[in-house]
């Protein structure tokens, strides 16, 4: 069986995200200024170490997502690969010249939550949180199955409440300020809308003189 015709061939381009994530380890680091989004409402929040465990699993979750969307509606999965790579493109931009940071807490213990949080803290640094790409990522996988013709109340229960809890995890373990969610969630409004302005265009100029003025 040839490539071209395996059913599987276009999970292909899901290795766009080790490409990506090349691309964020190049502006994760300092570079000059760094800003400071911090509102009361954050200082507000506590610290709640618990929340490492579905923050860690992020990227997993955002995968199984995708390839369920590739499973129920082939157009759902390349709209959703299209807009996470414009959504991360446009982050790394942001990176790159409006560096923001969170202060990060003193940890204390060796429990596994504790360990978690520690190594997530090592693994990232606390740069780059403006629009906060979990948020944005969460949000997507969410708004495209609301927005599908395979939504139930099962998929909005799940995806819905693992989304709201990734999303939730990034301010408990003081990783994102609100204004990064708030900056991710209208950020894939705007390319989302973008999309399937691009994608109705696309189909009109696609159809025959004839289609037109009968649609018209």
């Amino acid at each position: 069986m040839s490539l071209r015709n395996w059913k599987y061939t276009p999970l292909l381009f899901m290795l766009i995200f080790p490409v990506l994530g090349k691309l964020y380890a190049w502006v994760d680091k300092p570079g000059g200024k760094v800003y400071h989004l911090m509102t009361s409402w954050d200082n507000a929040i506590p610290f709640v170490k618990y929340f490492a465990l579905p923050y860690s699993i992020w990227i997993f979750y955002i995968y199984v997502c995708i390839f369920y969307f590739f499973k129920k509606d082939i157009r759902v999965y390349y709209r959703a690969l299209l807009i996470y790579t414009v959504c991360a493109c446009i982050c790394y931009g942001i990176y790159s010249i409006f560096q923001t940071t969170v202060p990060r807490p003193e940890l204390v213990g060796h429990d596994a939550f504790t360990s978690i949080v520690r190594f997530i803290y090592h693994r990232d640094q606390p740069f780059n949180c403006f629009p906060s790409i979990h948020v944005f990522s969460s949000y997507m996988v969410f708004r495209l199955t609301a927005s599908s013709s395979f939504r139930n109340k099962w998929n909005m229960l799940l995806i819905g409440g693992m989304s709201g809890t990734i999303i939730s995890s990034t301010l408990f373990i003081k990783q994102h300020a609100i204004l990064d969610g708030l900056a991710g969630i209208m950020l894939v409004e705007v390319v989302l809308a973008a999309v399937l302005l691009a994608e109705h265009f696309f189909t009109r100029s696609s159809r025959t003189p004839q289609e037109r003025s009968y649609e018209a």
